[in-house]
């Protein structure tokens, strides 16, 4: 039985926080509204939630204190930032904290709609197709666990960093193009998701360091290249 997706939509703003409940619930998810991070918060210690879906700009705690707070009780359950202002200073704080995606208003139902889908795509499609092993160079990468081994040192990757070199495995050695990457991963290929893309691919460089045979080049105009020796053959 396919169990509703219950999404926690903590919305100050009354009447976008209305329609934001009416829109999620017509599309057949359950969706528990909540006009601040307070409330919010005790209604995530009583619920089982598998989204959130935070504003920025609450009364009595913001989304991010919000977050941080939901993220010690459950680290793994998804994060979606609404904020009113597009600035950078927000988003990069809101990707330290873990979020999975952010949305800036004004923006259409139908794109929140669309990146809680393709969030719990991936928190879903973990399972299923999808290679959980890549042997790069030196390295392994357990994709399940989001977890990096080289010799005997593991290195805890985060969500966005494990989807990035799982992206960049499954084209080793092909351009991977940035706006695939962008679209793939969040959604959007906008100024600021390229900027972190940026920040995320460095982190990978470095994680990556040890083994001095990879590489992760920049094209040019196009996007980035894993390079890794090939696997010998057994």
């Amino acid at each position: 039985m396919d169990e509703k997706l219950r999404i926690l939509l903590c919305e100050d703003d009354e009447n976008l926080g209305m329609l934001l409940r009416e829109y999620l619930q017509a599309k057949g998810y359950n969706a528990d509204l909540f006009a601040d991070g307070e409330s919010g918060y005790k209604a995530f210690l009583k619920g089982k939630y598998d989204i959130c879906v935070l504003d920025i700009m609450m009364p009595k705690k913001d989304g991010f204190q919000l977050a941080q707070e939901i993220r010690t009780i459950n680290s793994e359950v998804p994060v979606i930032f609404l904020t009113a202002k597009a600035l950078k200073e927000d988003i990069l704080e809101g990707f330290k904290i873990g979020a999975d995606d952010y949305i800036t208003k004004p923006f259409s139902m139908e794109e929140l709609v669309m990146r809680i889908d393709a969030i719990m795509r991936r928190v879903k499609g973990k399972k299923g197709k999808e290679i959980t092993m890549y042997k790069i160079g030196k390295f392994t990468f357990d994709t399940q666990k989001q977890v990096l081994i080289v010799d005997d040192k593991s290195t805890k990757l985060t969500t966005k960093e494990s989807e990035l070199l799982s992206l960049l495995c499954a084209h080793v050695n092909e351009i991977l193009e940035r706006n695939f990457a962008l679209k793939t991963i969040w959604i959007d290929d906008n100024y600021f998701n390229a900027r972190s893309m940026d920040v995320y691919i460095t982190k990978l460089r470095k994680h990556l360091k040890a083994d001095p045979s990879i590489e992760i080049i920049n094209i040019h105009g196009k996007g980035y290249k894993l390079i890794a020796p090939e696997p010998e053959e057994k």
